[in-house]
């Protein structure tokens, strides 16, 4: 980029994202474009016939999706380029404060293109936030999580049933190796005996999250989290009046320890009325007893990752994922999520540092408490070009 177009770029970033510079300092704000190109052509088989094209399912895995659809066939290709992204970071020096910014966005869970004609999708928006010193705000990953633990998968997420995966408003304050944040609340049950979801974004008290990282002098890192978040529901289900709240928490630990060149890296979770935080929402959070009133469910599940460097052009992860559900069915009948597993193995080389090539194998199976289940088997080759 010219010199006179990034001053442009520069100025123009620090005015939308660093409101509370003036025009002497931003001469001081450094400005970086990154992301990655990355096109993907998955083979697919769902045991139980493909969901339609555009499904969430044919974008990347993501439990409770792949039960699939009676009448559909059960093999199908999928070519795209949708995990593509790009990102703006700001960085002001304030008089001796810190200033950034950061927003990413791409073109990932989007029914509003197709594949006929054109393929076009609308970009969404994965982070947007703003952080002066130690304070942090706007939509990022949850506290709760620990994103780099995740492994290295060509699967959009890599390892969905296993890990907590949001990302979300917030207001986060570091100090140390310590993180407190209150983050944006919603809740999820499922109706009395008949399955299915409400979604509730009742209630004034934000999800409160606590976390602790911590690094050895032998490279490894761990985090330990913990969330306390209200359940609250106020609506109408049929003809009943629901006024309803009780308390969810949850723990997790992650982390990624050396082995040489190799690494291990993992993360485990329980909780109570964990809900939306853990596989991408598989389980709600609570479920309605005969009175109305929310009964909360417990969720336990973890992924393990092996990464192994053949050479230093050549790598391997192999990774297990896993959650289950302890639900009471004779609240929330027999037709909810129960568990989920799913597998990864790849092949990645990187002829050079900015570009990678690779194939996976992913097998994933679903169940609910009824005994019904679902089975994905995926090979997915990928290109990707970081920017």
């Amino acid at each position: 980029m010219k010199k006179a177009k990034l001053s442009l770029l520069c100025s123009a970033m620090g005015l939308v994202f660093a409101g509370a510079a003036n025009a002497a300092s931003l001469k001081d704000t450094d400005v970086d474009f990154g992301g990655y190109i990355k096109a993907d052509i998955m083979f697919s088989d769902y045991s139980n016939g493909a969901p339609d094209s555009g499904d969430l399912s044919r974008q990347f895995y993501v439990p409770g999706t792949i039960y699939g659809k009676e009448g559909n066939g059960k093999q199908v290709v999928d070519f795209q380029a949708r995990e593509t992204r790009f990102n703006f970071k700001t960085t002001t020096d304030l008089e001796g404060h810190k200033l950034s910014s950061f927003i990413e966005l791409d073109f990932m869970t989007h029914t509003d293109g197709n594949e006929r004609v054109s393929n076009s999708y609308s970009p969404r928006i994965r982070h947007a936030y703003v952080s002066y010193d130690n304070w942090t705000v706007g939509q990022t990953w949850t506290t709760f999580q620990n994103p780099a633990a995740l492994p290295e998968n060509l699967d959009f997420v890599g390892a969905a049933d296993g890990t907590p995966f949001v990302r979300q408003a917030q207001l986060r304050y570091t100090t140390g190796n310590f993180q407190f944040a209150v983050e944006n609340p919603e809740t999820t049950v499922s109706p009395y005996q008949t399955g299915g979801r409400i979604t509730s974004g009742n209630g004034v008290m934000p999800d409160f999250v606590a976390r602790y990282n911590l690094k050895t002098e032998g490279g490894a890192s761990y985090s330990f989290a913990g969330i306390v978040r209200q359940l609250n529901l106020e609506t109408k289900v049929g003809t009943t009046e629901v006024d309803s709240s009780t308390f969810g928490y949850g723990l997790s630990a992650a982390g990624i320890i050396p082995l040489g060149k190799d690494d291990l890296r993992f993360t485990v979770t329980y909780g109570d009325g964990l809900g939306r935080y853990m596989a991408l929402n598989y389980i709600n959070a609570g479920v309605l007893d005969a009175d109305g009133d929310i009964e909360t469910i417990s969720t336990f599940g973890g992924f393990v990752s092996y990464r192994h460097w053949w050479n230093e052009q050549w790598r391997s992860s192999i990774t297990f994922s896993a959650m289950e559900a302890d639900n009471d069915v004779g609240l929330t009948g027999s037709g909810v999520n129960k568990d989920a597993t799913s597998g990864y193995i790849n092949l990645l080389y990187s002829p050079s540092k900015p570009l990678t090539f690779g194939v996976e194998y992913m097998y994933a199976q679903n169940t609910k408490e009824n005994g019904d289940d679902g089975e994905l088997s995926r090979i997915m080759f990928s290109a990707k070009y970081v920017l």
